[in-house]
């Protein structure tokens, strides 16, 4: 059952990672019985429409767009309590990577699944960063301008879309 009422899902103005002095603290979650939680994150990289074309015939030099931008998204799940300093490890029991090809641009949903004290939004989000900018370094060379920038690249929009914790009962 879904708890509406856990003090994660409620807004709050008190910052919970900080203590009375001001100084940085990870949240103490011992206390706090196991609950399945599961994330969903997502966001886009703005592409040139060739760009998305190649990815989707797999027809870009440096391999499998896609499967390598996967695996960064499932690894940096994995590994978000050593990239966020307040996380914690968590276990995460499930992984899921969808990407959505769009005219001129791809959209990486991550969603992530632990039984534990704690939520994975961190690592949800964390694993759409990470493989968005696998995306971006495996394209690179076809996104460049004529003095190697990159005007028309942009990763964007990266938040939360679901967050749900299953208590037992």
């Amino acid at each position: 059952m879904t708890d509406s009422t856990d003090p994660e899902t409620e807004p709050s103005a008190e910052l919970t990672h900080t203590d009375a002095g001001g100084e940085a603290q990870m949240v103490d979650v011992g206390d706090k019985a196991d609950s399945e939680r599961r994330a969903v994150a997502e966001g886009t990289i703005t592409l040139r429409p060739e760009t998305v074309a190649a990815i989707e015939a797999d027809e870009v030099s440096k391999g499998n767009v896609l499967a390598t931008a996967r695996v960064g998204a499932i690894q940096a799940v994995k590994h978000t309590w050593e990239a966020v300093p307040m996380c914690h490890q968590i276990p995460i029991t499930n992984v899921e990577t969808d990407f959505a090809l769009g005219e001129g641009a791809v959209t990486l949903t991550v969603a992530v699944e632990t039984t534990g004290k704690t939520g994975c939004e961190m690592e949800a989000l964390q694993g759409v960063s990470t493989g968005l900018g696998v995306v971006w370094d495996m394209v690179k060379s076809a996104e460049k301008d004529a003095d190697g920038q990159y005007p028309g690249t942009a990763i964007d929009d990266i938040h939360v879309v679901d967050k749900r914790v299953d208590r037992p009962e």
